[in-house]
């Protein structure tokens, strides 16, 4: 163990650069130009993996922003690029050389321009203090150092080495992730302050992600689930209520004399922007999935957690004891029932009816459920399994139910597939969430998605002349 630390100690003298934002010297592997290079050939990839959004206003807007932000960062000389992206996930994220995302996912929840700035000032406060590169470069250290060891500690090799060393590596990049996000959080509260945002939209901003926390856990508590929040002494990211600590402290150590909030002109932004699933990812309705440009419908069983993924579409049991799963080949050969049995073996018993007049095949194993439905020259794979027999005997019916709902898209159902949007009004006397959620497509949890919208959750109301999200 010694000859490995003196060995990542060795690496380390290696590369050494002053930090822009701190002054202090770094060890990075990397100089500014690969940073930028190595930002825009991971820019490529992302947009392949997202589509970016297609409104240029709001386009423009954010970079507006941004480009006020950057200018008043660590590092105002490097060229920023600040993209929305297509996605309901609700994400910023930076990478090497000035490359900065926000999801329309996101934009949806925040309810002014300092707040949007607060989030993409901690995404530029990442890579002013090159967190990027840093991390890669401990990574990549992490990696020589436990190969150069491993000619002087041969113990290094067995499964047990092995084993430390991931430990090691996974501490060493989790503890920058978390001193990292620490960080932004700070740098983006001056960043704020520099460009005459109020510094406190920061802790707005992550009391947005705490809301989203505390809605995660009622909707867990309805689906019989864990919930999505941060554990573990290894996660990558320091939980929000650390955060919000971190940073009351900072920001109040920022003042500005005149800041700007600009309010009702973020508001009139986000009027149309796409809420939740847009029509390229195809729709969610009362569990029934739509996809227009597909053309294709299916219902999942009521009481389900569906997510649309980037690559399936996949529904839980409330229990989380069995699973759905729909997934698309483009270029399928052979029939139905071909397909099948090269999915589940050739003696395996086939039902091979048609769904909804389009071919098909299901076949049934002791854990497992697995239907094939061609339509326009593509085959979609329906598969339900369950963690155990029991299970999956007692969720075989909705599984089978869930493969013989699909369909090609009606003409009504098409109509109803479009993507739900958010538009604006004026709050009146008397309004609450509780009464615009009798209206809203959203559901029975219309309620606390209005009030997270709003900046309002878990008990607010509107109050009168307020200018309100609605989801139509």
């Amino acid at each position: 163990m010694r000859i490995l630390l003196a060995c990542l100690f060795l690496l380390s003298l290696a590369g050494c650069a002053q930090n822009p934002v701190t002054g202090q010297q770094d060890f990075v592997m990397m100089s500014e130009s690969q940073e930028i290079n190595v930002g825009r050939r991971a820019d490529a990839e992302v947009r392949k993996q997202y589509h970016v959004y297609e409104n240029k206003a709001l386009q423009d807007y954010v970079d507006r922003v941004g480009q006020r932000l950057a200018r008043s960062s660590d590092r105002p000389n490097l060229q920023y690029h600040f993209t929305v992206l297509d996605s309901p996930e609700i994400n910023a994220f930076a990478l090497p050389g000035g490359y900065v995302y926000i999801t329309r996912g996101i934009l949806a929840y925040l309810n002014s321009e300092a707040e949007l700035a607060a989030v993409l000032g901690h995404e530029i406060g990442h890579v002013a203090a090159r967190h990027g590169v840093r991390q890669q470069s401990a990574a990549e250290a992490a990696n020589i150092g436990l190969t150069v060891a491993s000619i002087f500690v041969p113990e290094i090799n067995t499964n047990v080495g092995q084993n430390l060393s991931n430990l090691l590596g996974g501490a060493l990049l989790s503890g920058y992730g978390r001193e990292h996000e620490l960080e932004a959080d700070k740098l983006g509260a001056k960043y704020l302050a520099r460009a005459d945002y109020d510094p406190q939209a920061m802790i707005k901003v992550l009391s947005v992600l705490k809301d989203q926390e505390l809605f995660d856990a009622e909707i867990a508590k309805q689906e019989g689930r864990e919930p999505r929040h941060y554990h573990g002494v290894f996660a990558s990211h320091p939980d929000n209520d650390t955060r919000l600590k971190e940073v009351v402290g900072e920001a109040k150590q920022l003042t500005v004399a005149h800041p700007y909030e600009g309010h009702n002109v973020y508001l009139q932004q986000t009027v149309g922007l796409v809420f939740n699933d847009s029509d390229g990812e195809g729709v969610i309705r009362n569990n029934k999935f739509m996809h227009a440009t597909l053309g294709l419908a299916l219902t999942f069983p009521q009481g389900w957690h569906v997510q649309n993924l980037p690559s399936q579409l996949l529904a839980t049991s409330p229990q989380g004891e069995a699973a759905i799963q729909l997934k698309a080949d483009d270029k399928p050969t052979g029939t139905p029932a071909d397909y099948v049995r090269r999915m589940t073996g050739t003696n395996v018993q086939l039902d091979t009816q048609d769904i909804h007049h389009l071919p098909a095949a299901i076949a049934t194993l002791p854990e497992s459920m697995t239907g094939v439905v061609y339509l326009n020259s593509k085959a979609y794979v329906i598969q339900g399994h369950g963690k155990s027999r029991a299970a999956f005997d007692a969720n075989r019916n909705e599984m089978l139910a869930a493969i013989r709902s699909f369909h090609a898209l009606s003409a009504a159902e098409r109509r109803e597939a479009r993507p739900l949007v958010l538009n604006l009004i004026t709050a009146r006397p008397g309004d609450t969430y509780a009464r615009l959620a009798e209206y809203s497509p959203l559901g029975k949890n219309a309620e606390s998605y209005l009030r997270l919208i709003n900046g309002a959750y878990p008990t607010g109301e509107p109050v009168p002349g307020q200018l309100i999200k609605t989801v139509e």
